[in-house]
């Protein structure tokens, strides 16, 4: 059974810059430029994607603009305003063992050591000093939670990981 690659959203088009076509780009990547270490782009607005070449870039005030080839005016250019940015799951590289992406997370049954099913991990939040998973509560919770916060501390909190079986083992209390 071949698996069907995923597409990755990894940052949205924003306004148009300047009357040749150039395009804001709002990246989701960690380090802003990081977002042009992966191509090829298609851009996805609503039902339509659309494959894409960068040909040119550069950095503007405290942002990215791009040249898409074949955009090479305003009108044109504000089509794609909203746009996805969308690359192949393949594109990203492979992780050291113990290293995840946040996609890789978003969906996983969260577990107590003691074996209490705290939710399903529905967001990730990034504090500065750590990661920290967003949980949504089951709705029969015996501590009546509808959310719990919990730092994505490896080895204080974070017990382990697994991805075959999409589960979080944490030391955590249910009441907390």
């Amino acid at each position: 059974m071949v698996e069907e690659v995923k597409d990755i959203t990894l940052g949205k088009v924003g306004a148009v810059y300047g009357i040749k076509g150039w395009l804001k780009i709002h990246s989701f990547t960690d380090e802003q430029e990081a977002i042009l270490d992966y191509f090829p782009w298609s851009l996805k607005l609503g039902n339509n994607t659309q494959l894409v070449e960068i040909t040119d870039w550069r950095r503007h005030s405290n942002g990215l603009i791009v040249k898409v080839g074949g955009i090479d005016d305003r009108d044109q250019a504000q089509a794609l305003v909203g746009s996805e940015i969308l690359v192949k799951e393949t594109a990203l590289p492979d992780l050291p063992d113990g290293e995840f992406y946040w996609r890789d997370l978003m969906g996983m049954k969260v577990m107590t050591t003691e074996g209490y099913d705290l939710g399903i991990v529905s967001d990730l939040l990034e504090t500065g000093a750590n990661d920290v998973l967003v949980v949504k509560a089951n709705r029969n919770d015996g501590f009546g939670k509808k959310e719990r916060l919990i730092p994505y501390l490896f080895e204080q909190v974070i017990q382990s990981v697994s991805i075959e079986n999409k589960q979080i083992c944490v030391d955590w209390d249910p009441g907390f």
